[in-house]
């Protein structure tokens, strides 16, 4: 039984890194689970803006990586 409930899109990461300070506040990741990471984010200003532009390439990696698990 497949189940959808809790499947991340992309779309949405992307729009919340967008739309929150930027990307700097990381709250793509909390969105994707990965709370550890959205607090460092959040705390260092997207690794001062370097993570937040690895972000932008690699959040679909990382949606599907999520949503395989």
């Amino acid at each position: 039984m497949s189940e959808t409930y809790g499947k991340k899109e992309a779309g949405i990461a992307y729009a919340l890194m967008l739309f929150t300070l930027i990307g700097v506040a990381g709250v793509q990741h909390f969105y994707m689970g990965k709370i550890a990471r959205g607090i460092i984010w959040l705390l260092t200003f997207g690794l001062l803006g370097i993570g937040t532009i690895i972000d932008i390439f690699t959040i679909p990696g990382q949606i599907k990586k999520v949503n395989r698990r």
